[in-house]
């Protein structure tokens, strides 16, 4: 699909985003009715809704309304509720979450598919595209017309970084976010908004829930590496070179283990995976893997709870300074390891709360994430709808997001 270029494309998606709008909040209509309450041109709004028709994102329905007189029934337009309008893409270290929105903002399927840690970008892009191929087929789902994708991507990155060819690790991640892009735009056809998948997590941690508007949210996700994000204001921070989030390279103090980012004493040589597997064992306790860990952890074995009480605090020291400095109304700790044991969400609670200051009812929430593993690649979504051209720039001083960027699940 080949899209117009410049202002034209704007301006088209624009209308699109108001046809679709009117028909997610109303309900099918005739193009009576959508132009009358759009204010386009008949003209104008014919042409946005063959091409929308075409390309199987609305599709049409009799109007069965009693008519005087003769002549056949006005048709009415409605949202196809098998059309994939949305891909959110979250490429981990070990595999790739796909989640497809509708026009409605139904999720409407979520599927994941395991590869090699050691797989090159072009292999991990395969099987994203794979499974895409797969859920269509299994869920009876088309993406004839994607409107977006949002792809969440591992470990920092950010294209406004300069080019440092001494930076071998830092080139190759930025060309596989290339590779990455350009493969997702030829293969769909729509615009491609790329960003840290943990940021993401963060962004739909806070507007997930539309009872509950987090406007200011600072989000951790301990994993095998660990990152986070921060929503202000409702809008996710990047920073000023793209690399906000990083808050597992700070320093717990100079003198603990190296981490892999050169500095020694981050959070990171403590909290995550690798790092709790390789404590237990120093401990005297060695564990395979983290099931290995929460099985001894729930039958109480001092040496493990040890090493979680250990990362609790750590963890604990490092949300709490930045809540001191942010001043967020909720933290959320998510990932495989705040999953392992209470004993780490309650150690980290307990550090936030020494290390804040006492401001009582004004405190930040502190809770465990909701989404799990599909927060990433919901984020991307979410993402997308905030950048719509009809949504650019869009502040409420009540919510996190306007309603046309809420996410829901699709019900049977």
């Amino acid at each position: 699909m080949t899209l117009p270029s410049g202002v034209h494309a704007l301006v088209r998606r624009t209308h699109e985003d108001r046809v679709l709008q009117v028909l997610r909040e109303h309900g099918a209509m005739t193009r009576g009715e959508l132009a009358a309450r759009i204010g386009l041109s008949r003209t104008t709004l014919s042409e946005i809704t063959s091409q929308l028709l075409e390309r199987g994102v609305i599709s049409v329905s009799d109007d069965e309304t009693p008519r005087l007189g003769r002549g056949r029934p006005a048709e009415k337009l409605t949202l196809d509720p098998a059309a994939g309008q949305y891909l959110g893409v979250d490429f981990g270290r070990r595999r790739v979450r796909i989640v497809v929105a509708n026009a409605a903002h139904d999720l409407i399927a979520s599927d994941v598919v395991a590869y090699d840690a050691t797989a090159s970008w072009q292999e991990r892009i395969d099987a994203a595209f794979d499974l895409v191929d797969r859920m269509g087929v299994e869920r009876g789902l088309h993406f004839d017309g994607v409107l977006g994708v949002g792809i969440g991507f591992p470990g920092p990155f950010s294209p406004r970084v300069p080019h440092e060819p001494s930076e071998p690790v830092a080139e190759a991640r930025r060309a596989g976010a290339v590779l990455m892009r350009t493969a997702f735009a030829d293969r769909f056809g729509a615009p491609v908004l790329l960003d840290n998948n943990t940021r993401l997590a963060g962004l739909a941690e806070a507007t997930w829930d539309s009872a509950a508007e987090v406007e200011h949210l600072l989000y951790l996700r301990l994993s095998d590496g660990i990152g986070g994000g921060l929503v202000v204001g409702g809008r996710l921070v990047t920073g000023a070179s793209g690399l906000a989030g990083e808050f597992g390279h700070i320093s717990l103090g100079g003198h603990g283990e190296l981490c892999r980012c050169g500095k020694r004493g981050c959070l990171e040589t403590v909290a995550s995976i690798g790092a709790i597997l390789r404590r237990c064992a120093e401990a005297g306790a060695p564990m395979a893997t983290l099931d290995d860990v929460a099985a001894a952890a729930a039958k109480g074995d001092p040496l493990v709870v040890g090493v979680l009480r250990d990362a609790g605090e750590a963890v604990g020291r490092v949300i709490g300074s930045l809540a001191v400095a942010l001043n967020p109304s909720e933290i959320v700790v998510g990932g495989e390891v705040a999953q392992i044991s209470d004993v780490i969400h309650e150690q980290a609670a307990a550090t936030t709360a020494y290390e804040l200051l006492p401001v009582g009812e004004y405190s930040p929430r502190i809770r465990g994430a909701v989404l799990g593993d599909e927060g990433g690649a919901i984020g991307g979504i979410i993402a997308v709808l905030q950048n719509s051209p009809l949504l650019a720039g869009y502040q409420s001083a009540t919510n996190v997001a306007p309603a046309a960027t809420r996410l829901r699940r699709s019900t049977p």
